[in-house]
């Protein structure tokens, strides 16, 4: 989703995110937003481990 940027009048910065009529669907501190950017990995990044995940070895009976 398309986020902008705005200033609380404190002057915390605030992402807001609008629905298709353009009205505000949710608001959010960016302070949140972008850490919680930060845990989320991108299908790039997903797909990038899938491929380097190394399958198991089949161990060894004695």
């Amino acid at each position: 989703m398309k986020r902008t940027t705005h200033r609380s009048s404190t002057g915390t910065k605030l992402y807001a995110v609008r629905d298709s009529k353009g009205r505000f669907k949710d608001i959010q501190s960016y302070k949140k937003s972008h850490a919680a950017d930060l845990k989320k990995k991108s299908k790039a990044e997903k797909s990038k481990a899938k491929t380097k995940a190394k399958p198991k070895a089949k161990s060894k009976k004695k």
